[in-house]
């Protein structure tokens, strides 16, 4: 009930991961990244303490393959979960358990992986990374572009309904953590609509965060 990526950005060192299913909050559960570190997507019947394990064992140095490994070998359950990992280097590795629901596929690229599960057919991840590899410009750009792509490709077997999209850069915090939590259209959508406005306010957002004296106004009425 789900498709997704992981990335990272081979000019910038950004990560990213964005994420659709046909489940409520799907990126509240499934999207996780940190900076300097790497990007996790666990999904299928999902397990959260998986990301936030993934990120730790990238953060330590561990390459995505030995990341992936590691996850196999001290959680129970893995036949029920399918996760997706992107380390410092770019490469990329990717459990789908035996037990992934439906239609279950994945591909992998250079500096992105993605999978999916309850899928309309089993080419939609291969589409999601052609088209993020064949981009250029902004990560969030190349995300959602990709998201587009796999859906264009047939996307999940049965409409979606929520969608999102994190990514983190050089601060301890995600740059960009946008949601489309609920929607009974296109969530891909809604969260582009999101990402377009949000995009011209990522630095000035950051600069807040680091030195609000020298930061921009916010240019909002009573603002002054």
């Amino acid at each position: 009930m789900t498709f997704s990526l992981v990335a990272r950005c081979a000019s910038t060192g950004m990560f990213g991961v964005a994420i659709s299913s046909s489940s409520p909050a799907v990126a509240a559960r499934c999207a996780y990244a940190r900076a300097g570190a790497g990007a996790v997507a666990s999904q299928n019947i999902t397990d959260p303490r998986l990301g936030p394990q993934g990120l730790d064992l990238l953060a330590r140095g561990q390459s995505a393959a030995d990341t992936i490994k590691a996850l196999q070998e001290n959680n129970e359950h893995m036949d029920y979960r399918q996760v997706l990992a992107v380390d410092g280097n770019g490469t990329v590795a990717i459990h789908s358990g035996s037990q992934s629901l439906g239609i279950f596929s994945q591909a992998e690229g250079e500096n992105v992986a993605s999978g999916g599960n309850l899928l309309a057919n089993d080419a939609v991840p291969q589409a999601i990374v052609d088209a993020f590899t064949a981009s250029e410009g902004h990560l969030g750009d190349r995300l959602i572009g990709a998201m587009q792509a796999g859906l264009a490709a047939g996307g999940e077997a049965g409409p979606v309904h929520s969608a999102g999209m994190m990514v983190v850069d050089k601060v301890p915090w995600p740059i960009v953590d946008l949601r489309c939590d609920w929607s009974v259209s296109c969530p891909i959508a809604a969260l582009n609509l999101a990402w377009q406005e949000y995009k011209p306010q990522i630095d000035a957002y950051v600069s807040r965060g680091l030195n609000p004296s020298v930061a921009p106004s916010y240019g909002v009425p009573g603002d002054e």
